[in-house]
């Protein structure tokens, strides 16, 4: 009797590698293209104003830049003799002063807008204006509007007061805030609403069945809700306070009056008009040294308070 041979058995297959990009590198991949615009739109434009604010490059040395002399930190030094300090302290308090105002603006306006009525969605529209016209608009109409002839002195004059000047001179310095104030509460307008569009209806039900009135309600339950959107709000609205650029620029021309030289004035001045580039680097970055420190105490903040409801859970 013949046994019949077993089959030879196949060989197990190997680990072939599939080729291609994997389930855990497909998320860098997809980074990449962002990746690669952040490095040459930021990191590299941001390498070259650090090397520039280090060496003395101005009208003379600009066609070989890369040979003019290396001063280091002489640019900075020169910095707080060339009017930057004044230009931060009007920077810092014309954006205080501008974000101070905006915000109970911008939260009454979300307030009246928040319930249902007749007419909101226009309401809403004209509380947008302000926001929506590019700010070489808003500052060359209110440029018009503030000439010693215009409508606001006429509109003065009215009622007894004198307006002045108010591009030029002390008043110009509250003429700065007042058009900043009026071209960007609308900012915080909106992030109030949409935190307030985001509390639940439970809670408004909650609280009128506790015979809760207005000032109380909006105290203690809606107030608490627009904590976290407000304070991000404000910082926004403060850096964008600091480094805008278009309304100063259009509103008093460059070179600004002493009272309205803010930080990119004085920058583009010392740049485009004195030609002293090295310098006007060393600005930008003390500039960008001085944005950083809110973010970063900000961000601080919010890592604590993430800690704090993470441990609560």
């Amino acid at each position: 009797m013949t046994t019949l041979a077993p089959p030879p058995q196949k060989a197990p297959p190997q680990d072939v590698r599939r080729k291609g990009v994997t389930e855990r590198q497909r998320p860098l991949w997809l980074l990449t293209p962002g990746g690669l615009l952040m490095v040459l739109i930021i990191l590299i434009p941001l390498v070259l104003a650090l090397w520039i604010s280090l060496i003395d490059l101005d009208q003379y040395t600009l066609r070989r830049w890369v040979e003019a002399p290396f001063i280091g930190l002489g640019n900075y030094v020169e910095s707080f003799s060339s009017g930057l300090l004044n230009s931060i302290w009007i920077s810092v308090s014309f954006s205080v002063l501008s974000t101070i105002a905006t915000v109970p603006i911008g939260i009454a306006a979300a307030l009246v807008t928040q319930n249902k009525y007749r007419g909101r969605a226009l309401v809403r529209a004209v509380f947008l204006i302000p926001y929506v016209l590019p700010s070489f608009v808003v500052a060359t109409v209110w440029r018009t509007m503030l000439q010693p002839d215009g409508v606001v002195n006429h509109w003065l004059s009215q009622i007894g007061i004198d307006g002045g000047l108010w591009l030029s001179g002390p008043r110009s310095y509250w003429a700065l805030v007042i058009v900043e104030i009026w071209a960007a509460w609308p900012f915080i307008y909106l992030l109030s609403l949409a935190a307030l569009q985001s509390v639940d209806h439970e809670v408004h039900e909650a609280s009128a069945v506790d015979g809760a009135t207005w000032w109380p309600k909006l105290r203690r339950v809606i107030l608490p809700y627009l904590r976290g959107p407000v304070l991000l709000a404000c910082l926004l609205a403060t850096l964008n306070h600091i480094n805008n650029f278009t309304l100063p620029f259009v509103l008093f021309g460059a070179p600004a009056p002493d009272d309205v030289n803010v930080m990119p004035m004085l920058v583009y001045v010392t740049s485009f008009q004195s030609l002293r580039f090295g310098l006007s680097a060393a600005m930008a970055v003390l500039s960008l040294v001085l944005i950083a420190i809110p973010l970063f105490i900000y961000l601080r903040a919010v890592r604590l308070d993430v800690h704090e409801e993470g441990g609560r859970r």
